[in-house]
């Protein structure tokens, strides 16, 4: 087989995957955008089951919830044009559709790749597939309900403090939640991408140890990449939960490695 074939077939496998993940993440997307979660209760417990409903779908019922859990008190969530709810749902639907669709991406990823993984890569990057989705899982939770709140109630102080009736448009809402949920969720990952990386025999702890000042510095440049404002205070609710994560991969790798060497 010439180098032109081989390129060719590594390309048309990973076509047959991404092609699988966007079917997947589709169905996903289309479900949420169709039903609607009927609440219904058994035995005292709250249950909930779908049924069709496509105005009032399962992406409406979360934009519902963010709206009242999350939109600062006197701020008015608002339609500027035709659509934007709409197309905020599909957002929304394709976040969800991405989380729940997390184990098949994880798996086609690592599928792809494993060709070129040792024996102990594969065996990693199989153990950490659940871990990734409950760590994604987490940073979603986590910027949900201790980080966004508080940025916004943050921002919109300052029109409050100026007299100013504030109105958000529903793109805009939905647009920087979804920012700061996939930037959490990402984020989350550090600790296991490092302990992958060391796992994986590239390098060993003292790497992690020696590095922190950079690692540090590059967290906070991206902490103040991604939030939308230039004051220097909401770029810390990303970066110090971030270098925290650092400091316990660091801690992880470390344990591991004693543990190793007690054996």
């Amino acid at each position: 087989m010439s180098e032109l074939d081989g390129i060719a077939k590594h390309f048309e496998e990973l076509r047959k995957r991404l092609l699988k993940i966007v079917l997947v993440l589709g169905i996903i997307t289309v479900f949420i955008l169709t039903f609607h979660f009927e609440p219904i209760q058994v035995g005292g417990i709250t249950l909930y089951y779908p049924t069709p409903e496509p105005l009032n779908n399962i992406a409406a019922q979360v934009t519902h919830h963010m709206r009242m859990n999350l939109v600062p008190e006197n701020v008015q969530l608002i339609q500027t044009a035709p659509g934007q709810a709409f197309f905020a749902q599909v957002y929304i639907a394709a976040l969800v559709g991405i989380v729940m669709g997390m184990p098949i991406i994880i798996k086609e990823l690592v599928g792809f790749i494993k060709p070129a993984l040792k024996e102990n890569e594969i065996n990693v990057s199989r153990s950490i597939s659940l871990p990734a989705l409950g760590l994604f899982i987490a940073g979603c939770v986590f910027s949900y309900n201790f980080v966004i709140p508080y940025i916004l109630e943050f921002l919109y102080r300052y029109g409050e403090s100026a007299g100013l009736v504030t109105f958000l448009n529903i793109m805009d809402f939905v647009t920087f939640i979804l920012q700061f949920l996939l930037a959490f969720g990402f984020s989350f990952q550090l600790p296991l991408a490092m302990y992958a990386i060391s796992a994986s025999g590239a390098v060993d702890a003292s790497f992690w140890r020696k590095n922190i000042r950079y690692a540090i510095v590059a967290i906070v440049i991206f902490g103040a990449v991604i939030t939308p404002d230039g004051s220097g205070v909401t770029m810390w609710f990303i970066a110090i939960p971030m270098i925290a994560l650092y400091v316990t991969g660091l801690v992880f790798i470390e344990r591991k490695e004693r543990k190793k060497l007690n054996i």
